[in-house]
């Protein structure tokens, strides 16, 4: 069992940044691959980057490619998700998740947190 708490959301202009940290319980943090989604109003939760258990291998949606940054730190079983050049479209509830494959789909995932805001002004 995992649980998962996200933090770091909140509000920011246009260009700016955040950085998105999820903090996971259990002694087996280091063997799941971590993801993060977004969920914006009236939208499906998409995939939006993963990491593999050793750290080494990530994968990006498009959109977000050459902006944002997943990275992990297993001896403080901590996630992050370093967001840079925010667009107002990537305004969304992020949530984190906790699975056993690098995979994009929500259903490939166990684990989930509760989510944080991320608010982009134009």
């Amino acid at each position: 069992q995992v649980q998962l708490v996200e933090s770091g959301g909140g509000l920011v202009q246009a260009g700016g940044s955040l950085r998105l940290s999820c903090a996971a319980s259990g002694r087996t943090f280091s063997s799941y691959v971590m993801s993060w989604f977004r969920q914006a109003p009236g939208r499906e939760r998409d995939f939006v980057a993963a990491v593999s258990w050793s750290g080494i291998s990530t994968t990006y949606t498009n959109s977000v490619k050459d902006r944002f940054t997943i990275s992990r730190d297993n001896a403080k079983n901590t996630v992050y998700l370093q967001m840079n050049s925010l667009k107002p479209e990537d305004t969304a509830v992020y949530y984190c998740a906790a699975g056993p494959s690098l995979r994009t789909g929500r259903g490939d995932y166990d684990y989930w947190g509760q989510g944080t805001q991320v608010t982009v002004s134009s």
